[in-house]
């Protein structure tokens, strides 16, 4: 049986999206003839790495929509062209659209699949997307989790799946992990507790107030063995990554940015990883890593890590969770989760 997952981003969708893998490997196909299963990922090429080698997965599918945008309307065209032909040679029996857009409805109705499921019309996120599928899933009050989300489309017709996994599984690639473990090892980090503080997410009012940020990591370097590692991914984390590692003279350690798959290394080894709504979060629940997540315009509900190993806290603001992009009390929603809750909760999971 081939199956054709379509997530293709962004970073935390995608991770949230993985426990269908196991799910999927868990279902008896004895109706199904016996037949082997081999599922394929399609994905945005800027996320595929977090994917790559995974052993669940037969094939990982870039989409390269950033670098066709870069092409004359021609080459573009030409290029399209070239991948959905190879696409549709694939001829699978389920396609799984787990993004509800309009472009995983795109290349969902271009498999050109007889089985094409995804979300009904109260639960798309953009409604020419019901035009893609012909198996149109309705969400039930227990499918709140973004991750329940995706397991109900996919049980919806396979119902017979007995593995329903939390978050994960995901994969540390080999080379990601021995180049982790040199970096450790040359910052005398070996043996040493590591708590990665990811500062960054991708809406300004996803964030923690940097003196936040800076208070916790004092803390941890002043009254704890636990060392900071303070990851980035843009001229601007990397400048609040400064910042706090300043406050700490200069204990709350700056990592290399380096590629995607040593980042999930680095997660892998952490003790425990302290973030926002982010995608660094969410990999770190994935490979059975506590976290500590601070929750303001998102809902944690629906978006945190789930079982005991986690910590979430929402902001207390009564408009929260409101999921704004700009808001004008932005700066006191920023101040509303308290640094002393957040270090506790850390000290809560790290003790265990």
């Amino acid at each position: 049986m081939k199956i054709l997952i379509v997530k293709v981003s962004a970073l935390g969708d995608v991770i949230h999206a993985l426990p269908v893998l196991a799910y999927l490997h868990s279902v008896d196909l004895s109706s199904e003839g016996g037949q082997s299963l081999q599922i394929d990922w399609l994905v945005e090429e800027g996320f595929a790495p977090i994917l790559d080698g995974h052993p669940l997965i037969r094939r990982v599918i870039p989409l390269k929509t950033k670098r066709w945008r870069s092409l004359s309307p021609l080459s573009m065209l030409k290029e399209i062209v070239s991948f959905t032909k190879e696409f549709r040679q694939q001829k699978y029996d389920f396609v799984f659209d787990l993004q509800g857009n309009s472009k995983s409805g795109l290349f969902t109705r271009l498999s050109r699949s007889s089985k094409r499921y995804g979300f009904d019309r109260h639960n798309v996120r953009e409604w020419p997307n019901l035009l893609a599928t012909n198996h149109r899933v309705h969400l039930s009050e227990h499918d709140h989790h973004v991750s329940q989300r995706s397991l109900a489309v996919v049980a919806a017709a396979l119902p017979n799946g007995t593995e329903r996994i939390k978050a994960g599984p995901l994969h540390v690639l080999d080379v990601a992990r021995e180049q982790v473990r040199q970096q450790l090892e040359q910052l005398g980090l070996s043996q040493k507790k590591l708590a990665v503080l990811h500062y960054g997410t991708t809406w300004k009012t996803k964030l923690w107030n940097l003196e936040s940020w800076q208070q916790l990591a004092i803390q941890l370097v002043n009254n704890t063995e636990i060392i900071p590692l303070l990851t980035w991914g843009n001229d601007d984390e990397h400048h609040a990554a400064q910042k706090i590692s300043q406050a700490t003279d200069g204990k709350a350690i700056i990592w290399p940015r380096g590629i995607l798959p040593e980042l999930v290394a680095l997660l892998a080894r952490a003790d425990i990883v302290v973030g926002c709504d982010t995608g660094p979060i969410h990999i770190a629940a994935a490979l059975a890593t506590p976290t500590v997540s601070v929750f303001r315009v998102t809902d944690a509900t629906r978006n945190a890590p789930l079982d005991i190993n986690h910590r979430s806290l929402q902001s207390t603001l009564s408009c929260s969770p409101c999921l704004l992009k700009q808001c004008e009390r932005d700066d006191e929603c920023s101040k509303s989760i308290h640094v002393e809750d957040v270090y506790r909760s850390i000290l809560e999971l790290i003790d265990n």
